[in-house]
């Protein structure tokens, strides 16, 4: 019986802690992300981070990655740079998409002294569809198609852990059964 309470407690450890941990990384929440401007070859895009997105007068460094080599703010054709956050903790960086830019380009954002990461998505539109005023044949109003979801982290998060609790009762289940059974 010692050993089942002890790995019903493990399971239930195992349930709270994971998520602990992948919290205690410092994301930065999507909501304080965003990205406007022309996303298309030769265009500009500026990505901003919201106050409180690192903190007060922190360094961030941006890097970009993506297929052809973007210029960032008003520096050389270069794929990494340093700014300072402002009194609030917020910043913005201007991101020059290249002339033959496709596809998607990602900016990382990373407080020197928080370490607070945040992540923004630039997605090119394809050169035939800019030319057909962003339609496209399957979509005619050239929006794209939503593949994401909705739901929070915590109903992920506790549905996860309703699934491992519900296999923890049903391996103590199998054991006393087996217990009585040789009993």
């Amino acid at each position: 019986m010692k050993k089942l309470i002890a790995a019903a407690l493990l399971v239930v450890v195992g349930v709270f802690a994971v998520p602990a941990a992948a919290n205690a990384a410092g994301y930065v929440p999507t909501s304080n992300i965003s990205v406007s401007g022309a996303a298309a070859p030769g265009g500009t895009v500026v990505t901003g981070f919201a106050a409180g997105s690192f903190t007060p007068s922190e360094t961030v460094s941006f890097s970009v990655t993506g297929s052809g080599l973007a210029t960032l703010s008003a520096a050389t054709a270069t794929a990494s740079i340093t700014k300072q956050a402002d009194a609030s903790g917020a910043t913005a960086l201007n991101v020059k998409l290249p002339a033959g830019a496709t596809g998607s380009y990602s900016v990382t954002a990373t407080g020197q002294t928080s370490g607070n990461v945040a992540t923004a998505a630039i997605t090119v539109a394809p050169v035939d569809a800019a030319a057909a005023g962003g339609s496209t044949v399957a979509d005619p109003t050239g929006a794209l198609a939503f593949t994401g979801s909705n739901g929070s982290m915590l109903m992920i998060w506790a549905a996860a852990g309703a699934v491992m609790l519900g296999i923890a009762l049903m391996l103590v289940l199998t054991l006393v059964r087996r217990q009585r059974a040789n009993a």
